[in-house]
């Protein structure tokens, strides 16, 4: 049920940085519109597709008053980005007027040894569900080819998520060592899926094609070496740019007027920013009519030997 217009309206109106992750979550389009084996969003079958309206009304709501899903997030702090998004859906479906969350990481064990966890076990108007969830930034290197999309780590890689899906995190609901769990929660046969979101970041200033199978509507930013940096500024001269904290990498920041980064303090952070730093995720922010400050791009800066695997 993706619906990038819906989100951009809501992320106009919503202010709570954690209502905004979860509107994005909800909303955002997914990375890849083709895929192998079976892409089923976690709401396809609620009334929250059909009637987008009450989805946006209960959004509106928690941005109203966000106390819930603070508290829902603060009974278990992550700090995985992967970990953070998944809470959110959690929240949701939970929240989903037709929608059960029969189960959430639920690990399958085998002589006390866990072979793995299940994400969410879902039961709604089209059956019982297994879904696994992923939150994924890729930058691309070359191809089209999966395996030239990398996480800004370098060691994640698009097409070794996809294997890892297809040969371990869907087939774990059939196998027989999971059998007796989901009796225990008077489950049948489940029919396994996944959801990916996440940003594609082409490189600057040449690009590249996206990766086989995008979803035509994918977030997107671009990405670009320490020392392409002065030619990329020097493009957009009185850009305001400053980095997301990892935990803030998900809806498009909007960010206070007192919080936002004078230009010589981005500038004073870039010069203590190390040769070999990990990868840095910058926005640029534009001042919107009620004066905050809203992202209106985004951009991976990388190590001069990225993606050089260490």
């Amino acid at each position: 049920m993706s619906d990038p217009d819906l989100m951009h309206d809501l992320l106009q109106s919503l202010h709570t940085p954690a209502v905004r992750d979860l509107a994005w979550t909800l909303l955002s389009p997914p990375m890849l519109g083709e895929t192998t084996k079976a892409q089923r969003h976690p709401l396809q079958a609620s009334c929250w597709t059909r009637q987008p309206q009450q989805l946006a009304d209960w959004l509106a709501q928690q941005d109203k008053d966000p106390s819930p899903l603070h508290t829902w997030l603060a009974a278990k702090p992550v700090r995985r980005l992967g970990l953070y998004y998944e809470r959110l859906w959690q929240f949701a479906l939970r929240a989903a007027p037709d929608v059960e969350v029969v189960a959430s990481n639920l690990p399958i064990r085998q002589n006390g040894q866990t072979l793995g966890e299940l994400d969410l076990l879902l039961r709604d108007a089209e059956g019982e569900h297994h879904l696994e969830l992923a939150v994924k930034f890729y930058l691309g290197t070359r191809s089209s080819d999966a395996a030239d999309w990398l996480g800004p780590g370098s060691h994640d890689r698009l097409d070794l998520k996809l294997g890892h899906l297809a040969q371990h995190q869907l087939p774990l609901s059939s196998r027989r060592e999971a059998r007796a769990t989901l009796n225990e929660l008077q489950l049948g046969d489940t029919r396994s899926a996944f959801w990916l979101g996440g940003y594609l970041f082409y490189p600057w200033p040449d690009g590249c094609p996206s990766p086989r199978g995008a979803s035509p509507e994918h977030c997107r930013g671009n990405w670009l070496h320490q020392c392409d940096w002065d030619a990329f500024a020097a493009t957009k001269p009185d850009a305001r740019w400053q980095p997301l904290p990892r935990l803030a990498w998900l809806a498009p920041a909007r960010v206070k007027t007192d919080e936002t980064w004078p230009a010589d303090t981005f500038q004073q952070w870039l010069n203590t920013l190390r040769p070999e730093a990990q990868a840095q995720l910058l926005v640029r922010l534009e001042e919107d009519h009620a004066g905050d400050w809203r992202e209106v791009e985004r951009i991976f800066l990388v190590n001069d030997q990225w993606p050089a695997q260490s």
